[in-house]
């Protein structure tokens, strides 16, 4: 593999998330490949200095490691196994795919197989950190895959990540990303009902998310999402309710599949799921944190 290849990276999906990841990778020096399906994202990556293709297909042909952030593994699959794609490439330049979706772990084991047979490599490398940290440099990273294929591609994911946690082979990544994202659907769920105990008990819920914090019962979302987002009623994390709902759903079919009883969680995926219909797909998730009563989906609110 040629010193060029090597700093020819694509990405695939140019979300929040993915663009900025390709924002970060042309700050770093890497010479930057991105498509999407939308051309306003495509022009917005452009403009950032992302070099637009016309197809996945070419990403596929001119660089060696390929991100993807896609918004389930349906489109990852689609993708890897469309006409012209990888499975068809076989004996040209190999490419790996980090996937930074959140997707299956099935899905990433019989991808990563397939691709193994036509000589491409995959690795599972869901995100943790949000837009922000996509285009500063500083998600985390948690990946399954192959010692070689993370050694090959650790330039790129560094790039990408200050926290790089292998967690073992192909779809480890993504049960540490479905198990993560529970917790933050819990934590969400939990820190707002004690802060409305708090008020109900004629404590400012502002005084009391502090002593949280400053005791055993904080986690990063009453530390982070609680004051920047929630308490301030500005509701734009970048993640939508929709995105966290299906994480939830993956959550809890992955506990269906593998023969665990999580009745809390299944707790967490009521309220997440047809508990929580006064809020739409494209609504923030942090709406499911408001202290004060349930704010009106923005886009269901009446004129």
């Amino acid at each position: 593999m040629s010193e060029q290849d090597r700093e020819t990276v694509g990405v695939i999906g140019l979300g929040s998330m993915g663009l900025g990841m390709a924002q970060t990778l042309v700050g770093k020096g890497f010479r930057t490949l991105g498509y999407d399906v939308s051309d306003a994202r495509c022009d917005a990556a452009a403009a950032a200095g992302v070099e637009r293709a016309r197809t996945a297909e070419d990403v596929f042909a001119d660089a060696s490691f390929v991100v993807f952030s896609l918004p389930s593994a349906r489109e990852v699959e689609a993708v890897v196994k469309a006409p012209g794609g990888l499975l068809e490439r076989k004996g040209a330049k190999r490419v790996i795919i980090i996937d930074t979706s959140t997707s299956e772990p099935d899905v990433s084991r019989t991808l990563a197989a397939e691709l193994a047979t036509a000589g491409h490599g995959f690795i599972d490398a869901p995100v943790s950190g949000g837009p922000l940290g996509a285009s500063s440099g500083n998600l985390t990273m948690m990946i399954g895959g192959s010692e070689e294929d993370v050694a090959l591609a650790r330039p790129v994911i560094e790039a990408m990540a200050s926290k790089i946690l292998h967690v073992g082979p192909t779809g480890a990544g993504n049960v540490a990303k479905l198990v993560n994202n529970m917790l933050v659907a819990a934590h969400m769920l939990t820190t707002s009902e004690g802060l409305r105990l708090a008020a109900a008990a004629g404590v400012d819920p502002d005084s009391a998310l502090r002593v949280v914090n400053a005791a055993t019962g904080r986690s990063a979302l009453s530390e982070i999402h609680f004051p920047k987002w929630i308490m301030s009623e500005r509701f734009d994390s970048g993640f939508s309710m929709g995105l966290m709902r299906k994480d939830v759903r993956l959550a809890r079919e992955l506990a269906e599949r593998v023969g665990v009883d999580l009745p809390i969680a299944q707790a967490v995926s009521r309220q997440w799921g047809s508990e929580s219909e006064h809020l739409a797909d494209t609504d923030d998730f942090t709406r499911m944190g408001a202290v004060s009563p349930a704010p009106v989906s923005s886009s269901k609110k009446v004129a």
